[in-house]
């Protein structure tokens, strides 16, 4: 890995010392640069699990992807950094339903103690989770984790609302060939949440900026703002100006906004 390119991908400029300050500042820094997107899905573009495709597609061509290629890749930076680092499998819930085992990825990593990072989640925490028992305050957010005898919960809890599980997962280490079938299904099943819906969304320093098919929303110290994209053509500006995303002229821009909005 060029870890010099990848850094520079993500502004980062701070030590690279295996250190839990570190591995905040890094965390942090790949969320607020890269975009949670599958634009490739419905492009038509198959995503292939490979170490080196996700760093030419995410760091070369300055893209960004699915909890499968950005937590991949940020898992590789950090082994590469030195950070004991190992990759999990969760089950991710929808309302009171859970998902099958494989359906995200995320990273472990052991220091002086256990943390949750997880730069592929979407609209989630900024910087990584300490396995503390505690519970941690992220602007207007809190996260926690909740043990039980089978798997560990992560719950979100936002203003007025009650503890909203987002994922399960166990510590069992898993390699990135393990969610290869996973990542197909994510891909090409009508059942996917990917198929259904074209999302490039990233974290701005007072809220959240997102393409949702063909409407921008635009959340701003918690105040929500969402329009319809006009054109083909603002819909390109809006990925080059707000997400830094130049897709080439072959790109079919109408399979990303007409999918049901």
């Amino acid at each position: 890995m060029n870890a010099a390119a990848y850094l520079d991908r993500i502004g980062y400029r701070g030590g690279t010392a295996p250190t839990a300050e570190t591995l905040t500042s890094l965390h942090r820094a790949h969320m607020l640069s890269v975009p949670f997107e599958n634009l490739d899905i419905p492009l038509g573009r198959t995503i292939e699990l490979a170490l080196e495709r996700f760093f030419d597609k995410i760091v070369a061509r300055r893209r960004g992807g699915f909890c499968y290629e950005l937590n991949g890749l940020f898992g590789w930076l950090l082994a590469e950094l030195g950070f004991p680092v190992v990759s999990l499998s969760a089950r991710v819930f929808n309302g009171e339903n859970i998902g099958p085992d494989f359906d995200h990825m995320l990273l472990l990593v052991k220091l002086e103690q256990r943390y949750v990072a997880d730069v592929g989640f979407g609209d989630s925490f900024l910087e990584p989770l300490p396995m503390d028992g505690e519970d941690h305050v992220e602007g207007d957010r809190t996260y926690r984790l909740v043990e039980s005898e089978r798997a560990l919960t992560l719950e979100r809890l936002e203003p007025g609302a009650d503890w909203e599980p987002q994922y399960a997962f166990t510590g069992a280490p898993r390699r990135l060939e393990d969610f290869a079938a996973m990542c197909h299904h994510q891909q090409t099943s009508p059942q996917s949440p990917f198929t259904k819906k074209t999302v490039c969304s990233l974290p701005t320093a007072d809220g959240r900026v997102t393409l949702s098919n063909g409407r921008l929303i635009v959340t701003t110290h918690g105040r929500r703002g969402e329009r319809p994209v006009a054109s083909h053509d603002e819909y390109r500006e809006l990925l080059r100006r707000q997400f830094g995303i130049e897709l080439d002229a072959g790109a079919a821009i109408e399979r990303l906004m007409d999918r049901g909005d």
